[in-house]
């Protein structure tokens, strides 16, 4: 394929009497510091709307393929005025590991005017809490950065408090089961699902009960949650409620949810349910979901039958680490 002259792309941007063409786009994916340079020399002068629309496509474009990283030119656009720019760069930062960008992004979570960009902020803080959970980043990194969560779980705008909270999920800190029992209680679903999400993330499987009675929830998005929940900490007692719920699931993204978790807890009759799908449907779509489901599957069955192999009763059991209260 003939290289675009990045000349080309910069004099499309700027002609806005045309659409930017969709084919240029991935031309913004790893800029060099100079390309990088040429575009913030152009972007002031951009309407609001074409800044909006190019943003909101390259947010469209890095959902969908993983090789497309916008880091370089959404670190620099955190400071742009328009706080729509502003959340879109968080987007395209929802998988960055640069702790440089750390000071900008807590306080955004703890400061910015704009509620919805300290919401975005408080999500992308939370692969940081991640990272430091593995020791992947500083000691001193993940007290900053758990610090400003627990700040902003207390945040008076609801949805950047349970985006924190959902952060926060990842934390061993002592704060956070009693901000998660909290939510779990609360009457508002979102709040709930706020909760079910941090539990996910907690590695902790103390929380088995909550995730069986919320499977159980009549409102949708705390049953997703649940649902997912279930999968990530691979509760074996979810399985049977997980395959009960196959047959009499409407909602198409909470039905995924549940193949995809199955596929993570793996067990007696997972195989045999997801292939019996497979069998009855003719969604294309669906067909390759239940694919790669069927190959996490095997992958979660290889990883236990290494680990059954790997157990002499001789020797001491290994263990990981106990970084957010696992037995």
């Amino acid at each position: 394929m003939k290289e675009i002259p990045f000349s080309t792309v910069l004099s499309a941007l700027e002609d806005t009497s045309r659409v930017f063409p969709s084919r240029y786009l991935g031309q913004f994916s790893d800029l060099s510091p100079a390309n990088l340079d040429a575009v913030m020399r152009v972007w002031p002068r951009l309407p609001q709307t074409r800044k909006h629309l190019l943003l909101k496509r390259m947010v469209e474009m890095f959902d969908e393929d993983i090789l497309l990283s916008f880091d370089s030119l959404a670190a620099r656009l955190l400071d742009d005025p328009d706080a729509q720019v502003r959340i879109y760069a968080l987007q395209l930062l929802m998988e960055t590991n640069d702790p440089r960008l750390l000071p900008r992004l807590m306080q955004i979570a703890g400061s910015d005017p704009e509620p919805a960009s300290r919401a975005q902020a408080a999500m992308v803080l939370g692969q940081f809490v991640e990272m430091g959970e593995l020791e992947e980043m500083s000691a001193e990194h993940l007290q900053r950065v758990t610090d400003c969560l627990l700040s902003a779980a207390q945040d008076p705008d609801g949805q950047t408090a349970r985006a924190a909270l959902e952060s926060l999920g990842f934390s061993s800190r002592a704060e956070v089961p009693p901000l998660i029992e909290a939510a779990f209680r609360h009457r508002d679903p979102r709040w709930q699902a706020a909760a079910l999400t941090a539990i996910g993330r907690s590695a902790d499987a103390r929380w088995q009960e909550q995730v069986l009675e919320a499977l159980l929830s009549e409102d949708q998005q705390v049953r997703l949650a649940a649902v997912r929940a279930a999968g990530e900490l691979q509760l074996k007692p979810a399985r049977q409620p997980l395959l009960n719920m196959i047959e009499e699931e409407e909602d198409d993204e909470v039905l995924k949810a549940i193949i995809w978790s199955l596929s993570l807890i793996g067990g007696e009759d997972v195989r045999e349910y997801l292939q019996t799908l497979m069998d009855d449907t003719d969604d294309e779509e669906l067909l390759d979901f239940l694919e790669d489901a069927l190959m996490n599957l095997d992958f979660t069955e290889d990883v236990e039958t290494f680990n059954l192999l790997a157990y002499d009763e001789e020797e001491p059991v290994l263990r990981k680490k106990k970084s957010r209260g696992t037995e």
